[in-house]
């Protein structure tokens, strides 16, 4: 096997593996969906088919005792329980050792396998029960269906195995078997890699369309069913798969059965379902590809802005025709290369399922854990950054938060715990929530850690929501004791580092005794984002439009500093508002007519007093140098148009300074 060919086996693993433990998992809520056993089968089928395609032998021969079981599950002789899904998972977990060869040495593949023998010691053989469902059929004309199908020409030569097919066929109860031997040309003009038989055959009325194309999943070949006709042959009367065209010892006057006609094989075959997705419809793309795709586009952003401001100024109508359609289709591009990035949540979700699993069963805390919003698409970008900060928060909500079950049931809950986990769009941004019903946080708990820290003032007056945000510090943590899982004061500052260098907030709500909600509020994108053109001592900087809500003058009467704080009156709501230039502090007089930004994070609003509105422009970020990563009011700069450079304002840390200033200024009231 090549090495393409082995990457191509991995990449298709990874997803089929990510799909049996999502449907694992979901069998665990609800066991008696046959649609999900079904899945659960068909993905144990295909990782086997694949497998024994690719060469992985081990990993085939593994995976058969487990389809089997699945297969007598399906067939009602064996009911789902508890111990054929861990036994499952924990197969699941072992599949990528067998693909990477890696040595049996904790014995672990055996004691699994020995676990499915003896619960599979406990049904009778799904065979059985399929050939005596098929002798029913049988019995009954109008019980039967006839499969005819015939292979691609070249499928021989590209590893089809006609016996094996016939061999899964009868396991679903085929009777009645026959090949059709006609077209086999002589023996001078036959060549050995090409299939010349088609077969029909008897298959019962229970078998799905779905479960047919099962078993041609991996063979090219053209395949109908229709109603099989009453007076059908029984099925000693029929010729045996592989039989002679011509006379045999069975008696000349014995004729094969007429097959059913099969259309040839450019023929589309008229399928029970819906028709499958056509070839190519879907191509895996490297993901640095990909970057290298988005790193293009943005340059193509920065010089399509570049275009636009000459012909701006050259004022050439033929120039600004052509720019405005430059301006178009660079525009339709970013849009598509963005949507290419956007991965669903999906795909951390199935992680975090079996994360909470395991912790339930190893704390003895049991617990439901509810997912919703599972479609909702963030870049990859931050899909990928996100794993370590959501097992961290859903780690301290099990450990930490949650109660065991007597301590629940003191406190007049139900014994089992729910953990949340919601996901959904909020404009330019995709907020992130996990809660849970435990214990919540004690806000003077944290108080009282907090100074025995250090890190607040024996007189500081502090809100709920600045308490809570405490445990975010580094080494800060009020578990009595340390645990294998948390404890230690890491994990959380982790947590805020990277959804801080994600440009993302995290907000902390919790009740006492009724549970507490961590919130990541995070931006759609990292790469390209709308911004707002601003002017400050003829500076410009860039917010993001995301986070803009509104644009009012500055009155005439708060053109002068005060002691205090600063605040506009808007709609009968304070908002505080900063000066950029007392922030920057720019030399000269401002301007007459100032505007004051009105930005939001989350729910707070403040004020950014600017010199002039520049207008909008398509932002693509640039990170700072190391050299700047002490400058917390800007998050990273941008190119505009004439080819200067623009720094892009870090709307939190603004926010910030904002929500400090009005605590002062109440301090200063009171």
């Amino acid at each position: 096997m090549t090495d393409d060919l082995g990457a191509i086996f991995r990449e298709e693993l990874r997803d089929l593996l990510e799909s049996l433990e999502r449907g694992l998992l979901d069998l665990g809520d609800r066991p008696d969906n046959a649609d999900l056993i079904n899945q659960v089968f068909r993905d144990l089928h295909t990782v086997k088919g694949s497998g024994a395609m690719f060469g992985f032998t081990a990993l085939a021969a593994f995976i058969h005792d487990f389809e089997t079981m699945f297969e007598r599950v399906r067939a009602g002789l064996l009911p789902l329980t508890p111990d054929i899904l861990r036994l499952a998972l924990a197969a699941r977990d072992e599949i990528p050792r067998l693909v990477d060869d890696a040595p049996d040495t904790d014995g672990r593949r055996a004691a699994i396998k020995a676990a499915v023998a003896a619960l599979m010691d406990q049904a009778p053989p799904a065979a059985a029960a399929v050939a005596a469902e098929g002798s029913d059929a049988a019995a009954g004309g109008d019980r039967l269906q006839r499969l005819s199908f015939r292979f691609a020409a070249d499928a021989l030569g590209l590893g089809a195995q006609p016996l094996v097919i016939l061999q899964e066929l009868r396991g679903l109860g085929a009777t009645g078997i026959a090949a059709e031997t006609r077209d086999v040309p002589l023996l001078d003009r036959l060549q050995p890699d090409q299939c010349y038989v088609a077969w029909t055959l008897d298959l019962p009325a229970t078998v799905t369309a779905a479960q047919i194309e099962e078993v041609f999943c991996f063979a090219d070949a053209d395949w109908k069913i229709e109603p099989a006709h009453q007076d059908a042959a029984p099925a000693e009367d029929m010729a045996p798969a592989g039989a002679p065209a011509r006379g045999t010892a069975a008696g000349a006057n014995a004729q094969p059965a007429a097959p059913t006609p099969i259309p040839p094989p450019a023929a589309a075959p008229a399928r029970a379902e819906a028709p499958q997705p056509q070839a190519g419809a879907t191509v895996r793309v490297p993901a640095e590809r990909l970057d290298a795709l988005m790193d293009a586009v943005g340059e193509l952003v920065i010089v399509e802005a570049r275009l636009t401001e000459l012909a701006r100024q050259s004022r050439d109508p033929a120039l600004l025709a052509t720019a405005e359609q430059i301006t178009r289709l660079a525009g339709g591009l970013r849009d598509a290369t963005m949507t290419m990035r956007m991965v669903p949540m999906r795909s951390l979700v199935a992680r975090f399922r079996r994360l909470v699993m395991d912790l339930s069963q190893q704390l003895g805390k049991p617990v439901a854990f509810s997912v919703l919003g599972e479609e909702t698409e963030l870049d990859k970008t931050l899909i990928e950054k996100l794993a370590d900060p959501l097992v961290h928060i859903l780690r301290n909500a099990l450990d930490h938060g949650m109660e065991t079950p007597d301590e629940r049931r003191a406190a007049g809950k139900p014994a089992e715990g729910l953990v949340e986990l919601t996901a959904e769009h909020a404009g330019a941004e995709v907020l992130i929530r996990v809660r849970d019903d435990g214990r919540g946080m004690d806000a003077e708990r944290i108080r009282a850690k907090a100074l025995a820290q250090g890190l607040i003032a024996p007189d500081a007056q502090l809100a709920e929501a600045q308490l809570f945000a405490l445990v975010l510090e580094p080494g800060f943590s009020t578990a009595a004791q340390v645990t294998e899982l948390s404890g230690r004061g890491v994990g959380m500052d982790v947590v805020r580092r990277t959804i801080e260098g994600l440009r993302g907030q995290i907000e902390i709500d919790s009740r006492l005794g009724q549970g507490t909600t961590v919130t990541l509020r995070l931006p759609l994108t990292l790469a390209i984002v709308e911004g707002l053109l601003i002017e400050v001592q003829g500076e410009r900087y860039t917010l993001p439009m995301a986070a803009v809500h509104e644009i009012v003058a500055l009155p005439a009467e708060k053109r002068a500093p005060r002691v205090g704080g600063d605040f506009l009156d808007i709609r009968g709501r304070f908002v505080p508002f900063l000066r950029l230039r007392h922030l920057f502090d720019c030399a000269g007089e401002p301007p007459t007519d100032q505007n004051v930004v009105i930005v939001m994070q989350g729910e707070a609003r403040i004020g950014i007093v600017v010199d002039r509105i520049v207008g909008t422009n398509q932002t693509v970020i640039k990170q700072m140098s190391k050299l700047h990563a002490g400058v917390r009011a800007v998050s990273g700069a941008t190119i505009l148009g004439d080819g200067s450079v623009a720094l892009i304002l870090d709307v939190q840390h603004l926010v910030g300074m904002g929500r400090a200033q009005d605590g002062a200024a109440r301090e200063v009231a009171a």
